[in-house]
């Protein structure tokens, strides 16, 4: 189930006005994903904790395409090792397409494994006695990763193999260059059916907090690839995901990231979260427009730039209820878009049993640092508890940077809760007692 609050309001917003944006084009060279709505946009965040987010068509179907690669590239890490998988797929940015020839002069390597004759040889090194069967064992993998069983679009993987010459081409003069062994057509046709594999945006989201948190599934608990692999694997992604324009997007975007035809794109913050986007409209590169503007924009707004630095100590969160009718709920350390997004989570778990008369005090007295945009998302959910009636109480310089009520801004822990129980005792009371006791305000630290 979605959670809601700032993050999924934030969502929504973007969403709303990124929906309208023309321009780019639905890939038409695999006839079946021509069929696709260019109106379509859905957008999703998973984070560490496994707390998911939604807006617009995250749920619809698409299939993965290239999208599969890093994750079947993680697969071939975990059963074979880095040094096998290299001597076979290099880990260079090729500045060049998705379908280009890319192969090293002298040993037949492809660039790296997220453009197509990369990705072809990468998926042929799966362990496997049979075609089948290393199909199987990609499926498990990626079902792994999104935490729940996947499928086959059949009419995409026929459409796929009917128009895939220049893949089949790929893989022939690899062949004759020595980096790809065994049976071409059925290397081949393992990897289209790979790309066929059906998903949504929510479940990429789940895939890619799954590579951002070190390998495990922070919805299952699974730990899918060791954490080495999965560091290895947003390496090479952060360097090749968006190929041709991997450079101007770690510059402008600075997260981990791989884009596909079928209008999907994931992105990895590590230890944060990860993030998908679907908009079958593709900018000349092949990434989807509304996709890489959504990022773009998120990663401004909320400093997810991978060198951007975060500050000291990560921040702690804690709640407790006093009494049956108010919450409190505590930070302590640097508040930064994780814990942040911890802090709105562990207020909405602590205000969903409270009465509709309820209170909750935010004590922020400990918190070292909060940013602009974490200071905006906590003071948009406090006024959005305000609204639904909840009494709102907050405690230190920082809860006076995010409740935009210094009468209702407390120097100490007790004061903020004996006015806030006060008041909701007090609800049905004449006005005049509802104001703050003497001394218990924000002008007192």
């Amino acid at each position: 189930m979605a959670a809601v609050g700032a993050v999924s309001r934030a969502l929504a917003e973007l969403h709303a006005r990124l929906a309208v944006v023309d321009g780019g084009a639905v890939a038409d060279y695999i006839p079946q994903l021509a069929l696709a709505d260019p109106a379509a946009f859905g957008l999703a965040l998973v984070s560490m904790d496994g707390h998911r987010y939604s807006a617009g068509d995250a749920l619809a179907p698409l299939t993965i395409q290239s999208v599969s690669k890093p994750f079947v590239y993680a697969l071939a890490l975990a059963e074979l090792g880095l040094d096998a998988v290299t001597a076979r797929v290099g880990a260079e940015p090729s500045g060049e397409g998705f379908n280009a020839i890319s192969l090293e002069p002298g040993t037949g390597r492809p660039a790296n494994p997220m453009i197509n004759a990369g990705a072809i040889v990468t998926t042929s090194l799966i362990p496997a006695d049979s075609p089948s069967e290393r199909f199987a064992r990609i499926l498990a993998c990626l079902s792994a990763f999104a935490g729940r069983p996947l499928d086959l679009d059949e009419a995409v993987y026929a459409s796929e193999s009917r128009t895939g010459d220049r893949n089949r081409a790929l893989a022939y003069l690899m062949r004759g260059a020595g980096s790809l062994t065994g049976d071409v057509e059925q290397a081949v046709d393992v990897y289209f059916r790979q790309c066929a594999v059906r998903v949504t945006a929510a479940d990429l989201a789940v895939m890619a907090a799954t590579l951002a948190g070190g390998g495990v599934n922070p919805v299952t608990g699974e730990q899918v690839v060791p954490e080495l692999t999965a560091e290895r694997v947003l390496a090479v992604m952060a360097t090749c995901g968006m190929y041709d324009a991997a450079g101007d997007w770690l510059l402008r975007v600075g997260l981990p990231a791989k884009g596909g035809v079928s209008g999907a794109l994931i992105a990895c913050s590590p230890a944060r979260f990860g993030i998908a986007a679907y908009s079958p409209p593709l900018d000349p590169v092949g990434n989807p427009v509304r996709g890489v503007l959504a990022l773009r924009e998120l990663s401004e707004r909320y400093a997810l730039h991978v060198m951007h630095h975060p500050g000291a100590a990560p921040a702690t969160v804690a709640r407790d209820l006093h009494g049956e009718s108010v919450a409190l709920v505590t930070a302590r350390g640097p508040l930064e878009f994780t814990t942040t997004e911890r802090l709105l989570s562990a207020l909405a778990d602590a205000v969903a049993p409270l009465p509709s008369a309820g209170g909750v005090v935010l004590d922020l007295d400990r918190v070292t640092r909060v940013d602009g945009a974490s200071a905006a998302m906590v003071r948009e959910e406090l006024t959005a508890l305000r609204r639904r009636g909840l009494t709102v109480a907050a405690v230190g310089e920082a809860g006076a940077a995010v409740l935009d009520d210094p009468d209702h801004v407390f120097g100490t822990r007790e004061r903020a809760l004996a006015w806030c129980e006060q008041q909701v005792a007090a609800a049905e009371a004449p006005a005049e007692l509802h104001r703050p006791p003497p001394g218990g305000d924000a002008q007192h630290w």
